[in-house]
C-alpha cells in the first residue's frame, strides 16, 4: 500500500535529516553560509519542518500547526537540541497523519492549491517526499563543504 511506502520514505528521510544535524560538530556551522551557498543547514531543516507540518500535519492530520515560511529561512541560532526534537516531532505527526489516510483519501483532490493547479493528495505526498530528499542532499553538501 503507497501509505505504507510514504510512511516507510518519510521516517527513513527524517531520521536522515537527524542524523545530518547531530554530525555538526560545531553547531554555529549550521548557520553559515560561504561562496554560492544561498541557505544554512539550520534554515533548510527549519524548512522541511515547516514544510510537512503545513503539508502533512496541518492538511492531513488536522493539526494547528501555524507556519512561519520567512522565518525559515531567516533564523538564525537555533540550539542543535532543539532542531533535533523539532524533526523527531515532525516524525510524529507525519506518522500520525498519514495513518488516517487510505488508498481512496490518496485519489482525492488535495485540499489546497499548492501549485499552479489543484492535484490528488498521492500526487502531493510523492512530491513531499522528494522535496525533502532535495534538501537532505544540500544539508549534507553543506555539512561537508563548511562544518569540515
Amino acid at each position: 500500500m503507497l501509505v505504507d511506502t510514504l510512511k516507510t520514505l518519510f521516517s527513513r528521510d527524517l531520521n536522515r535529516l537527524k542524523n545530518e544535524i547531530e554530525q555538526y560538530s560545531n553547531e554555529e556551522n549550521l548557520w553559515k553560509v560561504e561562496g554560492s551557498l544561498a541557505n544554512a543547514a539550520g534554515n533548510l531543516c527549519l524548512h522541511l519542518i515547516g514544510n510537512l507540518n503545513t503539508y502533512i500535519g496541518k492538511e492531513l492530520g488536522n493539526t494547528n500547526y501555524v507556519r512561519n515560511r520567512d522565518a525559515e529561512f531567516s533564523l538564525k541560532g537555533v540550539p542543535k537540541k532543539e532542531l533535533l526534537q523539532k524533526i523527531d516531532d515532525t516524525i510524529e505527526v507525519v506518522n500520525q497523519s498519514l495513518e488516517n489516510l487510505d488508498e481512496n483519501s490518496l485519489m482525492q483532490v488535495y485540499p489546497i492549491l499548492v501549485f499552479d493547479q489543484m492535484t490528488t493528495t498521492e500526487f502531493l505526498l510523492v512530491h513531499l517526499t522528494t522535496h525533502l530528499t532535495y534538501h537532505l542532499g544540500q544539508i549534507n553538501y553543506h555539512r561537508r563543504l563548511i562544518d569540515r
